[in-house]
């Protein structure tokens, strides 16, 4: 598989430097659009020069970027590579262009960096912080949320790369400070008709002996049912793997089997399907998510506003719980 230069030689450092912004910003539009053409016209350009430019980046790196295809060009593994790289710089140039529009307009604008696990996303995070932004006194503070595993999410706290992360409360966060932000139940889905309906509770255990609905290995209730079935000396029977629980639910619905779904999670969706939500009768069924960050005196105002929001509004919040100390709650 083609790769973009590992940057070994004298040269292949200059040409990485000597990268110019617009002809990367070039090469998404092409990647995007999928011909120079509409690529050339979205931005202002003549093809030729579009074309000119991208046979340019492809020297410098020497690699083969583009190639053409049935319905116009499509990127390389190669140009794959760049073009993610590519996504994230003209990203934060437009971060930085809005930024300085904002100031120069005299509008102060605050920003916050949260990262979140896809567990502590799921669990209505979005909800609590468009609730946060829609305050009247939150108007200048911009908050850019990014779904990160746990292990990252700490690493990435603890570098300084963001103020605020939400995770679960079993991960390891040894040197930071935490504030509970939110307690759910796992609990099995099941069509109205299934055998288990109507049930006040369940036991994991006796789930096994249906087809479950399932989310990917990468996902933590995923890797969680996994470890439980292997305590039972089981396993999980999946008829069907999905990359969402609204998709789990909707598989849940047509009768494909049972899901395992946060409580929170299982209500919203059930609205609009004929759906029960038993709770699993397990100690390890009860989950906390807990908002982290290196100390309180660390954040910045709009980030301590934050922090307070989402610790007094999200369900399960403890009122007046404060910072504990970071040793002890690791």
């Amino acid at each position: 598989m083609s790769a973009l230069p590992a940057g070994g030689g004298a040269g292949d450092h200059r040409a990485v430097r000597d990268l110019d912004l617009k002809t990367l910003r070039l090469f998404v539009a092409v990647c995007d659009c999928r011909t120079m053409a509409r690529a050339a016209a979205q931005e202002r350009i003549e093809p030729s020069a579009v074309s000119k430019r991208i046979a340019q980046l492809e020297d410098d790196l020497g690699v083969e970027l583009l190639v053409r295809a049935r319905r116009g060009v499509e990127p390389t593994p190669a140009g794959l590579a760049l073009l993610e790289r590519a996504r994230d710089i003209v990203f934060t140039l437009d971060r930085i262009d809005a930024d300085a529009a904002s100031f120069a307009a005299g509008v102060v604008t605050a920003h916050v960096r949260l990262l979140a696990t896809p567990a502590a996303i799921a669990e209505g995070l979005l909800g609590d912080v468009a609730a946060f932004m829609r305050e009247p006194a939150h108007e200048g503070i911009r908050v850019d949320l990014e779904e990160r595993e746990a292990r990252d999410l700490v690493g990435a706290l603890h570098d300084g790369h963001a103020s605020l992360g939400v995770c679960g409360d079993d991960a390891d966060l040894r040197g930071l400070a935490r504030r509970l932000y939110r307690r759910d139940r796992l609990v099995l889905a099941v069509y109205a008709g299934h055998a288990l309906a109507g049930r006040a509770s369940v036991r994991f255990a006796e789930t096994l002996a249906f087809d479950h609905v399932g989310l990917p290995p990468s996902t933590p209730v995923h890797a969680l049912l996994q470890r439980e079935a292997a305590r039972l000396d089981r396993a999980v029977p999946y008829r069907t793997v999905v990359s969402t629980f609204d998709a789990a639910l909707r598989g849940v619905a047509a009768d494909l089997g049972v899901g395992v779904v946060p409580l929170a999670v299982g209500r919203r969706g059930a609205v609009d399907v004929d759906l029960e939500l038993i709770p699993i009768d397990d100690a390890w069924a009860e989950r906390g998510f807990v908002l982290c960050f290196r100390s309180l005196d660390s954040l910045a105002p709009a980030s301590r506003r934050l922090a307070d929001h989402l610790a007094a509004q999200a369900a399960g919040a403890i009122p007046g719980e404060t910072e504990a100390a970071p040793a002890e709650r690791g």
